[in-house]
């Protein structure tokens, strides 16, 4: 089984390993051979939870400072492979940390007690929906301070103080509560790695007062974690492939369609191995794009219901049986429920449960086991891939500009298609960048991303941040509307101080677009702000940065033949200006149709 998460080895156990079982408790394999021991200054709570993180993959964390968490920084700073990214606010330090964990596989962030919780929890929910594991610490009171009936600033008034953990139950899959020393070393095991299991956040929260105390729980360097794989019911795993082998084989046009959940059962792979073997026609939804190669020779592009790809969904809903690989139906990816498939011609195979029709289902399979072992089992069948090369007519190119004619956001994503490479990675704001990047082909290697479960506005600029600050090799181009800009805009800043070479490319349309076509009205207008003038005041002169704005082709041009040259080594803003009413024609047929599906009136009681 695949079972690395970003640079650690999780399988192969290693001398005096953390090893995390299948009941998770967290246990200590003993070995002949010792690891290091460390200096008593080294052996503190603080430098242990720096080495663990540095030990999973995470080699940057996103923190804002608040003295609840200073002495806590202090020590986690002093780990030279560790660097702290000290972001604008709390909230683009949770993105920053999903973008992150998008890459490396595991993110971090630390922020203060309450008033910084509270504030990144939004962020946190977002990568809980988006099954991220991403460490989120929190700088907590004083442990002489629990049980004392005392108030304490940065609260809500009460002497109460697990009203910040109440919140964090819901959105995090373990949370961790340190205020003495004893078990603070098995509870920040057991959190980090339960995140690496359940690939979902978690929550520590470490007294202020107890960072920098040795213990001798911390005397030597941390062993790396050995997680156990989770594994396929062998029996279960049998009947799933039989089972799903003759339904597959006896369908006259099957077809796959790869969903999100594919990057959490690690299935990205074995989903090609599948694909490479049956023949079949090869489609993604909107949430899965990236995971799947672009330019396998059957991939017909994304599977969006009425806002598909052209002629994608005639080809999916006309198949007489479809296996989706880690969907998620939720109202959007349905375009408000209207999608035209049946569940008795339908394979869904989850993480580790796959159903077969109406039934039966079977438990305990791994979704990578199953694709892998029924890649063995399918007859090659490329009737469904031959029907759509029947009926497939190129797209048509977006009519010539005329000199000066003010710039179509078309003609504006016909030039970043030709900006990408595997050197590049696109990010999508929630709003009509879903759609116009959707409709990007993206070549061999390149990164995609963008947020569509939690679809929270203003997610990108974090996220760039994040995301750029993992893969400092690939250069990040951030398709960002003004309004979710103004939400995050600050962390701007954080990019310049990084010394990212982005290129973001701000669409000025003078409102939510997308939230226009649900359901207009005077609170979709926003104040138009200068966006390059703001980007200039805080760059201020330190660092590398760039903007301008565009008005027409031939400014576009100019600007990006700019930013890909003189400017490669500069974070570069680049303000289009569009019409306001200038939208793809996918958000003008999502729109409506979500927009019926929010305003269906009460059931009869």
């Amino acid at each position: 089984m695949d079972t690395k998460i970003g640079s650690l080895d999780t399988c192969k156990p290693a001398n005096n390993v953390v090893c995390c079982p299948s009941n998770g408790s967290v246990c200590t394999i003993q070995n002949s051979v010792p690891s290091t021991v460390l200096n008593s200054s080294d052996a503190t709570l603080g430098r242990h939870l720096a080495r663990r993180l540095v030990q999973i993959g995470v080699t940057d964390v996103f923190t804002v400072p608040g003295d609840f968490n200073l002495t806590l920084l202090d020590h986690l700073i002093a780990e030279p492979a560790l660097n702290n990214i000290g972001c604008c606010n709390e909230l683009n330090a949770g993105y920053a940390a999903d973008g992150y964990a998008r890459s490396r596989g595991v993110g971090a962030c630390v922020v203060t007690f309450t008033v910084g919780g509270l504030s990144v929890l939004n962020a946190i929910a977002g990568a809980y929906s988006e099954n991220l594991p991403l460490i989120c610490i929190v700088g907590g009171p004083n442990s002489n301070d629990y049980g004392t009936n005392r108030i304490l600033h940065h609260t809500i008034g009460l002497p109460d103080f697990s009203q910040e953990l109440r919140c964090f139950q819901t959105v995090t899959c373990f949370q961790a509560v340190v205020n003495n020393l004893e078990d603070a070393h098995e509870l920040i095991d057991t959190a980090i790695s339960t995140a690496l299991k359940e690939s979902k956040p978690v929550y520590i929260s470490i007294s202020c007062n107890l960072p920098g105390i040795p213990h001798p729980t911390f005397s030597r360097d941390p062993v790396p974690f050995s997680l156990s794989p989770k594994v396929s019911n062998p029996h279960g795993l049998e009947a799933a492939v039989e089972a799903a082998a003759h339904f597959l084989n006896k369908a006259v046009k099957p077809v796959l369609v790869g969903g999100p959940k594919m990057r959490v059962a690690k299935a990205c792979d074995a989903f090609v191995e599948l694909a490479d073997a049956c023949g079949y026609a090869l489609a993604v939804m909107p949430s899965a794009k990236g995971l799947v190669p672009e330019h396998h020779p059957h991939f017909i592009g994304t599977y969006w219901g009425a806002v598909s790809t052209a002629f994608c969904a005639e080809i999916v809903e006309s198949a007489d049986a479809y296996l989706f690989a880690g969907p998620i139906f939720n109202d959007y990816s349905s375009v408000g429920y209207s999608l035209l498939l049946k569940r008795e011609k339908a394979i869904i195979v989850q993480p580790d449960r796959v159903t077969i029709g109406n039934g039966p289902t079977f438990g305990c399979v791994l979704m990578k086991d199953f694709l892998q072992a029924l890649s063995k089992r399918v007859n090659n069948n490329t009737t469904a891939y031959e029907n759509y090369h029947r009926i497939f007519v190129p797209e048509g190119q977006p009519l010539k500009s005329e000199p000066k004619e003010p710039l179509r956001v078309n003609i504006l994503f016909q030039h970043i298609q030709k900006m990408l490479s595997n050197q590049t990675a696109v990010i999508a704001e929630t709003g009509d960048s879903w759609f116009n990047c959707q409709k990007l082909k993206l070549p061999k290697g390149c990164g995609y991303e963008f947020q569509m479960q939690y679809g929270s506005i203003g997610w990108s600029v974090g996220a760039t941040l994040g995301y750029a600050q993992a893969v400092p090799a690939k250069r990040v181009i951030a398709c960002i509307g003004d309004g979710s800009f103004q939400v995050t805009a600050q962390d701007i800043s954080t990019m310049i101080r990084c010394g990212q070479k982005t290129i973001i490319f701000l669409i000025n349309n003078g409102g939510y677009t997308i939230e226009v076509e649900i359901h207009d009205g005077p609170y979709n207008v926003i104040k138009n702000w200068n966006y390059t003038a703001l980007v200039d005041a805080i760059h201020n002169g330190e660092g590398k940065c760039w903007t301008t704005k565009v008005r027409c082709e031939e400014e576009l041009v100019e600007a990006i033949e700019t930013a890909t040259e003189a400017k490669k080594d500069c974070l570069c803003f680049i303000e289009v200006i569009a019409h306001k009413d200038d939208t793809s024609k996918e958000l003008l047929e999502w729109g409506s149709r979500v927009s019926a599906a929010n305003s269906r009136p009460p059931n009869p009681q």
